[in-house]
């Protein structure tokens, strides 16, 4: 019999139970070696999924601050946290040689942040790639130029070629983070940068970065930097991978309006998706595991979205998808969906998470087992590896999508 998610919580709520049966016998024993071992050993955390879905183009959101190592996109080694830590102290020298202040800092973390979770990521969104996620194809430079963090920090703070850079933003001191990030940007998504100012200070302190610093409002003085200045090209690469892959189909594809129902047993949904719930759940199995691309970092909506055939869900975050869906359609708490329901969690980031449950107790998730790409895992190591509150589920329905 199909083993469903009421029967898994069930099964791990059992095996808690003895466990803590068993460790009560045995705490007094071990309390002395697990306090020496606490101490030789840094405490694991597991990084919880902040998944939005800003279009194909706008880099994901929010830092990591566990210990993941591998998988995800961007260079060098160590964990993720640690790359942001060296990433913003990069940007931050950047910001000190040009004798900027503090809050130029600032603006351009959370920009970063914004564009490429302050990784220096090389698979963005057409030929965008760096930490500002700046194109060669625009006049940003070439593509080993840009994923250099101090070229494209500069490129960001002076502009580059006829690009603006922030000192090129009429009284940026003054104004907003968010809106001059947006200025120097010009993303379509205006709103997002300024999501990222509490993460990103706190980032700062722990980097040892004075977001207080004085300095000039233009910097060093000197014209700005060319397109051309220390790069070989400024062409395109031409062979960057989309973030977000093609929206490839499976035999059978639906092309019609319709694409089927959905019920839970009590109503009937009349989907509207490119793919039918068999059709997605398909899709979702041949872009996992060993068939998962990378570039779905911090990307669970924007998947989800994918595996139902749309470009992009309409929606910036995944938890505010659950809200957009008619409220006659959610189903908070509930442990039973069907195969092809969308099911969400409070990751205790404004985001959450969203994933397509395949059934057997199966949800497709990206980030769960390696950061940055799609595996199918049990539906309740959302709870288990990152503590997320599980939510509910909703018929895959996609009131803004496209």
């Amino acid at each position: 019999m199909q083993q469903d998610l009421g029967q898994i919580a069930v099964t791990v709520a059992a095996k808690k139970t003895l466990t803590w049966k068993i460790g009560i016998a045995a705490g007094v024993f071990f309390l002395a070696a697990l306090m020496l071992m606490g101490a030789l050993l840094p405490a694991p955390s597991a990084a919880a999924s902040s998944c939005e879905d800003a279009g194909v183009g706008t880099g994901p959101a929010t830092p990591v601050n566990g210990n993941t190592t591998g998988g995800a996109s961007g260079s060098g080694t160590g964990s993720v946290h640690e790359k942001q830590i060296a990433n913003a102290q990069a940007i931050d020298n950047v910001a000190i040689r040009l004798h900027l202040p503090g809050k130029a800092t600032l603006i351009a973390l959370m920009t970063a942040m914004q564009e490429s979770s302050l990784l220096n990521q090389d698979n963005g969104d057409r030929d965008s790639v760096g930490l500002f996620q700046q194109r060669p194809s625009m006049g940003w430079g070439s593509k080993a130029n840009i994923m250099k963090p101090a070229y494209a920090a500069e490129s960001f703070f002076k502009g580059r070629g006829t690009n603006q850079g922030l000192v090129d933003i009429k009284n940026w001191m003054t104004r907003p983070p968010g809106d001059v990030a947006q200025a120097v940007q010009h993303s379509k998504y205006p709103s997002l940068y300024a999501g990222h100012e509490s993460e990103v200070r706190a980032l700062a302190t722990e980097a040892g970065i004075d977001l207080a610093r004085a300095g000039s409002a233009t910097g060093t003085s000197g014209d700005k930097a060319t397109a051309s200045s220390g790069d070989d090209s400024t062409a395109a690469s031409g062979d960057v991978p989309s973030q977000c892959p093609t929206n490839d189909t499976v035999p059978g594809s639906s092309t019609g309006t319709s694409s089927g129902t959905f019920t839970d047993g009590k109503n009937t949904v009349t989907l509207h998706n490119p793919r039918t719930v068999k059709e997605a759940i398909r899709w979702a199995r041949l872009h996992s595991g060993a068939l998962s691309t990378p570039g779905w970092y911090r990307r669970c909506l924007a998947f989800v979205a994918n595996v139902y055939g749309w470009s992009f869900s309409g929606v910036d975050y995944a938890i505010d998808h659950y809200k957009v869906v008619p409220a006659n359609m959610r189903h908070p708490g509930d442990r039973h969906p069907p195969p092809g329901a969308l099911l969400y969690w409070d990751t205790g980031h404004r985001a959450g998470h969203i994933a397509v449950y395949l059934g057997n107790g199966e949800i497709a998730s990206n980030d769960i087992v390696r950061p940055g790409y799609i595996d199918v895992v049990k539906a309740d190591e959302i709870e288990d590896r990152w503590g997320a509150k599980y939510v509910g589920w909703t018929p895959p329905v996609f009131p803004r999508a496209g």
